[in-house]
């Protein structure tokens, strides 16, 4: 005979979850609002005008370090004074940081709504967009580390989701 342990007694039900339409609406906002590295590089990697212009906010000694091709930096303090010289206000802007653990992509994406463009805030940072195996720049040209197999699928390009 199985027993079903109380709600309460559940951490994860402890609160229920949400209506169905409730779910879906917070989901469909979720993505209006995020972009994942992977979505980002295989948009990049189409070749042409992707429809988006991608924004590393971090510091200029960060960004030496390794960035997205094609990247625009423009670190988030400098946003208000700058961006109307490096952006293309008509063209959403994907904004990323160091990684999941730095929320530096979220302000920078805040300032730029603020000054009135359209944004997204790329999840995982550059911290992902490497560790998923996708070539970032450095002052001496493309680099590629082997991907993490806890963060990219093994032996495949798409992950299926």
């Amino acid at each position: 005979m199985t027993t079903t342990r109380p709600a309460a007694a559940n951490p994860v039900l402890r609160v229920a979850p949400a209506a169905p339409a409730d779910a879906a609406a917070y989901f469909r906002a979720a993505l209006v609002f995020h972009a994942d590295v992977s979505d980002v590089a295989s948009a990049l990697a189409q070749g042409g005008e992707p429809g988006f212009t991608v924004l590393d906010s971090r510091s200029t000694q960060a960004w030496d370090q390794g960035h997205v091709p094609g990247a625009v930096h423009l670190p988030t303090a400098l946003i208000a004074e700058q961006a109307g010289q490096l952006l293309d206000r008509s063209m959403p802007v994907v904004t990323y940081c160091w990684g999941p653990g730095c929320n530096g992509a979220t302000r920078a994406a805040l300032a730029l709504a603020e000054l009135g463009y359209q944004v997204k805030e790329m999840l995982g940072g550059f911290e992902y967009w490497v560790r998923e195996g996708f070539a970032y720049e450095t002052w001496e040209g493309l680099h590629r580390r082997e991907a993490d197999a806890l963060t990219a699928p093994a032996g495949a390009e798409d992950c299926g989701c």
